[in-house]
């Protein structure tokens, strides 16, 4: 074998692209045609188990009604998550000039995130007045914690040799913090917003769960539970399905823009020669 042949990638490498869409595809339209398969042998009725035809069918029918609240579900979605962001990596950032500052506030971050949103979500929205802010609140509360843990992680993980280099050479903490552990912190938090942008998706789906029983919210969460109240299941399942969908844009849109930012310079997201 020569030098070029060994260099040339397989064709399982080449089909690799193609095959990361076909695969989960055929696996989709398999599931898809044993489920309508199913429910149309067995007569089972819609209100126990829609087939997939009438859950596409029921969307197309009520999307007049479901496409604003999807709207207002990302909305709050993306209002938590950019919460999250300024208050994640601003408390990152303090953490790394203060070990003592750390030390007090960390646990306290850790009770946000061990603490079941749904049960504190009901106190919240007694708490505070504004239905959409107590609403922001619980998602932020949801996505928050990623982005602080991994930002914190990241400051924290700069190469120490490097620190005392740019310390040897007078630099302050500032620009210690901007030109080094900033650029080292980048894979880490942009990983955290991956999980925090779906965390902020559920966040928000749970306070509208949580606010929707008293019909105080619009959502795909309040739409949810008012075909479960009337028992129309295709639209429940139509629902879902959307924040589903909504749910998995969420994640590629991160991930493009984690693979846009450090397809350059890290080694995550360099290009290997086979």
């Amino acid at each position: 074998m020569t030098t070029r042949d060994a260099d040339e990638p397989s064709g399982l490498e080449r089909a690799l692209p193609l095959l990361r869409i076909v695969l989960p595809l055929a696996i989709c339209v398999l599931v898809l045609g044993a489920w309508e398969y199913v429910v149309v042998a067995r007569g089972i009725p819609p209100y126990i188990l829609p087939a997939p035809s009438l859950i596409a069918r029921t969307l197309v029918a009520d999307w007049p009604t479901l496409y604003p609240s999807l709207l207002v579900t990302l909305r709050l979605t993306f209002l938590a998550l950019a919460a999250a962001v300024v208050g994640g990596v601003g408390l990152a950032i303090l953490f790394a000039q203060s070990r003592l500052i750390e030390l007090s506030l960390f646990p306290y971050a850790v009770m946000l995130q061990v603490t079941p949103v749904i049960s504190i979500a009901p106190l919240i929205i007694i708490y505070v007045d504004n239905t959409t802010a107590a609403l922001l609140i619980c998602a932020w509360i949801v996505a928050f914690f990623p982005i602080l843990a991994n930002t914190t992680l990241g400051l924290n993980s700069a190469d120490h040799n490097l620190i005392n280099l740019f310390q040897l050479y007078g630099a302050s903490r500032w620009q210690i913090l901007w030109n080094l552990r900033l650029p080292a912190a980048m894979p880490y938090f942009l990983g955290g917003l991956r999980i925090a942008g779906g965390l902020s998706l559920i966040g928000a789906v749970v306070a509208e769960f949580a606010a929707g029983a008293g019909g105080t919210a619009t959502g795909l969460a309040f739409r949810i539970l008012e075909a479960g109240y009337r028992l129309q299941i295709p639209r429940m399942f139509a629902a879902l399905i959307l924040i589903s969908a909504a749910g998995i844009l969420i994640f590629l849109l991160f991930t493009a823009i984690s693979h846009l930012a450090l397809r350059h310079w890290h080694e995550s997201a360099l290009k290997r020669e086979q």
